[in-house]
């Protein structure tokens, strides 16, 4: 087998040029469920798809976060791993804004958190982390959405889908993404690019959401109603 002797250690390269310890952790983003981020000129939404246990309390969430008031992530693969680097975004972005008495920007948060994916690549003892994660948020700049993977790559989108299934959402939202879409189009949008991939179709039942919106710059949950209400127009997009 090629990779015999090569995929223990995140340090070493096999002879075809592969990090096999990195590919794998990608592997484990891509078993893991669907996150999205859509940007739109009212602000940006963040949705993610949750299978709740049946007595597992429903109305958190496990794989968004907030990291600054006008920051929040979307996760897929490896949740505990998500949750360790969001605390550690949420220490950069409150020490710059001590540091600098200003709000830190997307982009730097996007840069620190895949820094750090990247130190998980260089050192034996150590496995990368499993998880990818959609940094949005806006700021001086306006809204902005960045995806890092596990090898500390990061880029910038104006929408995306991550975790299972995430190439065949990714082509439903070059298909239905425009620039002028409202914030509830991107929601509804967000919605339909779900339950596209859904074993279930249930709606709304196994989504959850977020927004930060241009006029109030702050990180949102999305109710269950509101949910509902841009479930009726998600619709629109599987018809055309």
């Amino acid at each position: 087998m090629a990779s015999r002797g090569y995929d223990m250690t995140p340090t070493m390269y096999s002879p075809d040029g592969r990090i096999y310890q990195v590919e794998y952790a990608i592997e484990t983003v891509k078993r893991g469920t669907l996150a999205i981020g859509i940007a739109s000129k009212q602000g940006v939404i963040m949705a993610v798809e949750e299978k709740p246990r049946t007595l597992q309390t429903s109305n958190v969430t496990q794989k968004i976060f907030q990291v600054d008031y006008h920051i929040g992530v979307a996760a897929a693969g490896y949740i505990p791993d998500a949750r360790v680097q969001v605390d550690g975004a949420r220490f950069f972005s409150q020490g710059n804004r001590m540091t600098y008495d200003e709000s830190v920007e997307v982009a730097t948060v996007a840069k620190h958190l895949a820094d750090q994916a990247h130190q998980f690549t260089q050192y034996g003892g150590v496995r990368p982390n499993g998880v990818s994660m959609i940094i949005a948020g806006i700021d001086q700049k306006g809204e902005s959405i960045y995806v890092t993977d596990p090898s500390g790559t990061y880029v910038q989108f104006a929408a995306i889908a991550i975790g299972a299934g995430s190439e065949e959402v990714n082509a439903f939202l070059e298909k239905h993404y425009k620039d002028d879409l409202s914030l509830e189009d991107a929601a509804a949008l967000a919605i339909a690019a779900i339950n596209l991939k859904a074993e279930t179709k249930n709606g709304v039942d196994n989504i959850k959401m977020a927004k930060i919106t241009a006029e109030a710059k702050i990180f949102e949950k999305v109710s269950e109603s509101d949910l509902q209400n841009y479930y009726q127009n998600a619709s629109k997009f599987d018809s055309q």
